[in-house]
């Protein structure tokens, strides 16, 4: 997940950037009703870019620091109890939310929006996978590669039956104690830490209630999430090795019940807010949180992020 974390951001930002540089215009943000050439090929070459950069910056920054293998496969589905596959689902649901809904900007037909944008994220993840395996340090995954497919098909889906999002992916993150512990794994800085650290992780399946509810009094904006998470990893998984000391290995699972904002929901005139509320949209809300974990304890956290 730390990759694919990682391209998510920068194709956010970096997309987006390369829109806004565009026109200073709210016009500018402002979807078409029937097709726009110019905005479609911007879309198309901008994602070319932008991909192609990111495959090529990957292989020599990321990969060239471990050794080469041929192609192989590696069963990673038990490792970091499963948080990294609940980071697949996450990047691969926004790779293909966020190319869906700048075709839909351009003006491109519903059924391309789906097929070329939504499909975008399970594609590019995919292409990364085939880097994994020719990695001596990884291997190609097929549990990674359902996990895209999975957050392809949530976005689909729900487009399909619903003609809207009703329940988002979205993702937070605190600092753990772990890190400090093995820096060398998990992070030394805050920048590393977020992308490293799976203890401080959090995914979510954030649910609208108005739009499960037409015609309620329910603010539009107004979410219930759950969450998952899981704590104690020092390892991928479980150390059996005696050779190597660590402090503890004690991992447990966490689940969550929490408020929420759908940013997406909130009424703005300004196209330009709507598309920051939709790139902030990944991101879950600070709020009141009822947790309980793996072992046996439940705890209410009065702010949790």
């Amino acid at each position: 997940m730390k990759k694919q974390f990682l391209l998510l951001i920068g194709f956010a930002v970096l997309f987006s950037n390369g829109l806004f540089s565009q026109s200073t215009f709210d016009d500018f943000f402002k979807p078409v009703d029937t097709l726009s050439t110019s905005r479609r090929n911007l879309v198309v070459v901008s994602e070319l870019v932008l991909t192609t950069a990111a495959l090529v910056g990957l292989n020599e920054v990321w990969y060239a620091d471990y050794e080469k293998s041929s192609f192989q496969f590696k069963n990673d589905n038990q490792d970091w109890l499963q948080m990294d596959k609940a980071g697949h689902v996450y990047s691969s649901y926004h790779l293909g939310r966020l190319s869906a809904e700048m075709l839909a900007w351009s003006g491109v037909s519903k059924k391309n929006q789906l097929l070329y944008g939504a499909g975008y994220g399970f594609f590019f993840l995919t292409a990364v996978e085939m880097f994994d395996g020719y990695s001596a340090e990884w291997g190609f995954s097929w549990g990674d590669v359902a996990a895209n497919a999975g957050g392809t098909a949530l976005y689909v889906s729900q487009e399909l039956l619903w003609d809207e999002q009703r329940i988002i992916p979205k993702f937070s993150f605190h600092t753990t104690p772990y890190a400090n512990q093995r820096p060398e794994l998990l992070g030394e800085r805050f920048s590393e830490q977020i992308l490293k650290d799976y203890n401080g992780q959090t995914y979510w399946l954030s649910a609208n209630l108005h739009s499960f509810f037409k015609g309620s009094k329910i603010p539009k904006w107004l979410n219930v999430a759950v969450g998952y998470g899981a704590e104690g990893m020092l390892t991928s998984r479980k150390n059996t090795n005696q050779s190597i000391e660590l402090p503890n290995d004690d991992r447990f699972r966490q689940f969550y019940l929490s408020f929420d904002v759908d940013l997406s929901k909130i009424e703005t005139k300004s196209h330009f807010l709507k598309t920051l509320f939709s790139l902030f949209n990944t991101i879950k809300i600070p709020s009141p949180t009822f947790e309980i974990n793996g072992l046996g304890k439940s705890t209410f956290h009065v702010f949790y992020f």
